[in-house]
């Protein structure tokens, strides 16, 4: 390591086609591993169906999965990136390694006892979560909870080493790990599946689940010594401001996501009141949910939230209005269609992805529901994603936290009272009217900060134009699939080319629609395939 020098690091000016690159790699790799998170949903749901062992499951990991937002992973990354970019910024090289060190001691000793403290608990804690439960259903979900418990330390170490790189604008391991996580999951529920009995085979997922996360943390470490990082264990002050610094940040980040993730137990909860395989259903619908949430919006919100943090601590708030403008028109254009696909094909998607084994029929028309209502609220939940990574870039996180609860309130109050009436299909309403009320409550506080507007007109002029393309393709793909599937019955084969035929006709019609409406952010996208194209040739 040598003297700390301004620019040693490199980061360079943030361009739009270096983030439109590192934004397409991110959307590759963050799809594979969605689409392999869907094999992984339906080796389990093949296996386990939507029964009561199965939302025994969906408790036992949404519970480690809150307590992991509430101390580790993405609340650490999103309070640690701005800290860590504002020190090589500067050129304090040592003084951003220092701290990097400083929190693996802190995240080691804090996580470890977190999780011994849950799997301890977690008899007592459990059960009265889940007062619908049997005997039986609530000792399954205690065991493998304890058994998962341990991936919060593993994501505590996780979200510190993707916030570094992340720093470092590397975002291929980070985008590559969760697909490695999926194939271990798969690999290691099909071998050890045969190892247990009746719905103790439950535990082959959980231990997949925490050998997956072992080595998703592991790929992370070679790309550090490649990105000349190194520890500095010499030094390490516990006491340092910037620590501080971190901690302070943290605190309403973490509120934040747990608030989120809060929501997920929320529904889960409720859903107990209408069936034992509601919490399953709609835990499997979100999976398809964010399956176009990851490959885009993830994807935009991640690359572009070191650029963010760069411009925040430049002070160039002209440039954080323009980005998160261009970011969030960016978001609309690729997950509008997204939530009209699975709006007007939310059953066939369904019935084609998991509709085997232990699903059946029953189990398609309630996840079906679900997911269709979960379409409305997909393209807010996208932005909110990009404005609250904002709000982080400025360390101002206790404004998207104040929302968050608000808009947990107002989650609550709709899905109870809609819950009675309808169903599934009430929980799922009330997750899209919050995600909408935290859309315009995030864009309305950050337009104060940033002291002026997101480009809200030219955004709106580009979501109208957006929606006519999702309105045709919306027909074009209906009607298509339904003539196929008349036509070619439900064979699985059959199925892949209604769907796949119905999906890919309605986006070529998108995709005309808006570059004939000229959409601007459609016709950069255009234009940089056109130049990959030339380059290649």
């Amino acid at each position: 390591m040598a003297g700390d020098t301004g620019a040693e690091q490199g980061h360079p000016v943030d361009g739009a086609p270096r983030i439109a690159r590192n934004t397409a790699i991110f959307s590759i790799l963050t799809g594979l591993s969605r689409i392999a998170g869907m094999g992984r949903e339906i080796v389990a749901s093949s296996y386990f169906g939507t029964g009561g062992p199965a939302s025994a499951f969906t408790f036992a990991f949404q519970v480690p999965n809150l307590v992991r937002s509430l101390f580790a992973d993405a609340a650490l990354s999103a309070a640690f990136v701005p800290v860590f970019t504002e020190l090589l910024e500067h050129g304090k090289r040592r003084d951003a390694y220092r701290l990097a060190s400083t929190f693996v001691v802190l995240i080691v000793a804090a996580l470890t006892a977190v999780s011994v403290f849950f799997v301890l608990v977690a008899p007592m804690l459990m059960p009265p979560l889940t007062d619908k439960f049997s005997p039986e259903l609530d000792h399954l979900m205690v065991g493998l909870s304890q058994v998962l418990f341990p991936i919060v330390l593993l994501l505590g170490l996780n979200g510190l080493l993707v916030g570094i790189l992340n720093a470092y604008d590397h975002f291929t391991i980070p985008a590559l790990a969760p697909l490695v996580w999926n194939f271990v999951i798969i690999a290691v529920l099909i071998l050890l599946k045969p190892a247990f009995h009746g719905p103790d085979q439950l535990y082959a997922y959980a231990i997949g689940v925490l050998a997956g996360t072992a080595v998703q943390l592991a790929m992370c470490v070679p790309v550090l010594r490649r990105l000349d990082f190194g520890f500095e264990w010499k030094g390490i002050d516990l006491r340092d401001p910037r620590v501080r610094q971190v901690l302070t940040l943290m605190l309403p980040i973490t509120l934040s996501l747990g608030l989120i993730n809060f929501n997920l137990f929320i529904n889960s909860a409720l859903g107990t009141t209408v069936s034992d395989a509601v919490p399953r259903a709609i835990d499997v619908a979100f999976r398809l949910y964010m399956l176009p949430q990851g490959m885009f919006s993830v994807a935009v919100a991640t690359v572009l939230f070191p650029a963010l943090a760069r411009l925040a601590t430049r002070r160039d708030y002209d440039g954080l209005r323009k980005l998160t403008g261009t970011g969030t028109r960016q978001i609309f254009l690729l997950l509008i269609p997204a939530a009209a696909c699975t709006l007007v094909l939310a059953t066939p998607i369904t019935r084609l992805v998991y509709q085997r084994g232990e699903f059946g029929a029953d189990s398609t028309d309630l996840v079906a529901e679900a997911l269709f209502w979960f379409s409305f609220s997909l393209p807010f939940a996208g932005v909110n994603l990009l404005l609250t990574r904002t709000f982080f870039s400025l360390q101002r996180p206790w404004l998207p936290t104040g929302l968050g609860a608000a808009t947990l309130v107002i989650n609550l109050v709709v899905a109870l009272a809609l819950v009675g009436p309808f169903g599934i299909a009430g929980i799922v309403v009330a997750t899209a009217v919050a995600s909408a009320a935290m859309t315009a409550g995030q864009a309305y506080y950050l337009r104060r900060e940033l002291g002026g507007h997101l480009e809200l007109a030219e955004t709106l002029r580009a979501i109208v134009r957006m929606l006519v393309a999702a309105a045709v393709l919306a027909g074009v793909a209906y009607l298509l699939w339904r003539g196929l599937d008349e036509a070619l019955g439900r064979s699985l084969p059959a199925q892949i080319v209604s769907v796949g035929g119905g999906l890919t006709a309605g986006i070529v019609a998108y995709v005309a629609v808006v570059l004939m409406l000229r959409v601007t952010e459609a016709e950069q996208i255009r234009e940089l395939v056109r130049a990959r194209l030339r380059r290649s040739s």
